[in-house]
């Protein structure tokens, strides 16, 4: 499997990036913004998972997940919203927008594990 983290903060990546591994996975891709992230996507097809932060410089995570959703090519990329945006409005607005779940920071590895059914 291979996984998309975007988040701006380096620590959190770092923290996330650790987590993924004690699920065995360990081909992961980094980027600090939703623009880089969509310049990682194109460029290491196919990914099969997103972990997204909302609030980022450039473009934020909202933006990057309706972009990537409009997009065919990334239709069966699997993308998870992983923010500390947690009022009721914005988990719609991220389903609605495409996202396949989401997931409150900090988490732990069991809750990401349920989250990707594995």
């Amino acid at each position: 499997m291979k996984v998309l983290l975007v988040d701006d903060s380096v620590t959190m990546r770092r923290i996330q990036k650790t987590q993924i591994g004690t699920l065995g996975i360990t081909d992961i891709l980094e980027a600090g913004d939703g623009q880089e992230a969509l310049e990682k996507l194109k460029a290491n097809m196919p990914v099969d998972l997103v972990l997204l932060d909302w609030n980022m410089p450039v473009m934020d995570g909202i933006t990057f997940l309706k972009t990537a959703r409009a997009d065919a090519a990334f239709k069966d990329v699997k993308i998870i919203m992983c923010t500390s945006e947690s009022e009721k409005s914005r988990v719609v607005e991220a389903l609605k927008s495409g996202a396949n779940n989401y997931i409150i920071k900090p988490f732990t590895p069991e809750a990401l594990k349920e989250k990707l059914g594995l």
